[in-house]
């Protein structure tokens, strides 16, 4: 990429940062840098349950100890949900959105009836259930109060968009296959809009030209993509960076308690140490 590079690094605020982030953060900020570009930093709270505000400052407070500094203001989702919602009134326009009233049993129950069970990359795909209502059906369903997601009709949505492509850094030219995530919710009671489609605006609206993150988010891209082209975004380019792995050779998470950065900092290491053990030498 011959331009300067606008990238982010996007936390959410569920838990402490550990190794895994250090190492994203860094990534984007160095490539940043090395451009003479932007390093924007956004706050992805958009699920009031699990995302706390002391989360937050501590991950503003440790990206600072490591010697990271961003472009203000910092974007908090919580505080742009206006523009979500024209983004997936866009969408429900076009008619590439349908209501489904499945409970997540309900989901589970209907896959186990299949003849075989779908996957995607990592769960099984939403078999289709609520696709086929009729409209007057989906009507009445919603007037009467009944709780319902919004998903994305992919097979429809495919059409509309034709083909598409996007490009990883590391992986080289990618044809998308937006299928490959199925019927994805964008919008559910517990969480007024999903990650994909919250990120694919802020990236959008951000100008961000090069997407860093690990290689666990590389098949959502599909569907970024398509996003992408229903809403009339440009395509940045992608860099999906290989994941730090514990002793198991399982990935860093919070869930299974990593070791937090501010845990090494209270054990006396330094930001260069800290740096190191993220994989990014100074």
């Amino acid at each position: 990429m011959n331009t300067r590079i606008i990238t982010r690094f996007a936390p959410s605020p569920t838990g402490y940062l550990h190794l895994g982030h250090a190492h994203s953060a860094l990534t984007a900020f160095r490539a940043a840098g090395d451009s003479g570009g932007r390093f924007l930093l956004r706050i992805e709270n958009i699920d009031p349950e699990r995302c706390r505000p002391e989360y937050e400052a501590a991950i503003l407070e440790d990206l600072a100890w490591l010697g990271l500094a961003w472009e203000e203001p910092v974007r908090r989702q919580s505080e742009h949900l206006d523009d979500y919602a024209a983004a997936l009134q866009k969408l429900e326009d076009m008619g590439v959105l349908y209501p489904c009233f499945c409970s997540r049993r309900e989901i589970a129950a209907e896959i186990a009836r299949m003849g075989h069970a779908p996957h995607g990359p990592e769960d099984q795909l939403y078999p289709g259930t609520c696709r086929a209502l009729e409209i007057c059906e989906r009507q009445r369903r919603m007037e009467s109060g009944m709780p319902y997601a919004l998903r994305i009709d992919s097979a429809r949505a495919v059409h509309m968009a034709g083909k598409l492509t996007w490009h990883d850094q590391l992986a080289g030219e990618q044809q998308a296959q937006p299928g490959i995530l199925g019927d994805a919710i964008l919008a559910r009671k517990d969480t007024p809009m999903s990650y994909h489609l919250c990120v694919t605006v802020d990236d959008a609206l951000q100008d961000v030209n090069l997407v860093i993150r690990g290689c666990d988010l590389f098949h959502a891209t599909h569907l970024h993509r398509l996003l992408q082209a229903l809403l009339g975004y440009e395509t940045p380019e992608y860099r999906h960076h290989p994941l730090l792995l514990n002793a198991r050779g399982v990935k860093l998470s919070k869930r299974d308690g990593a070791i937090a950065i501010r845990d090494l900092r209270a054990a006396g290491k330094s930001p260069a140490e800290v740096r190191a053990l993220a994989g990014i030498a100074d």
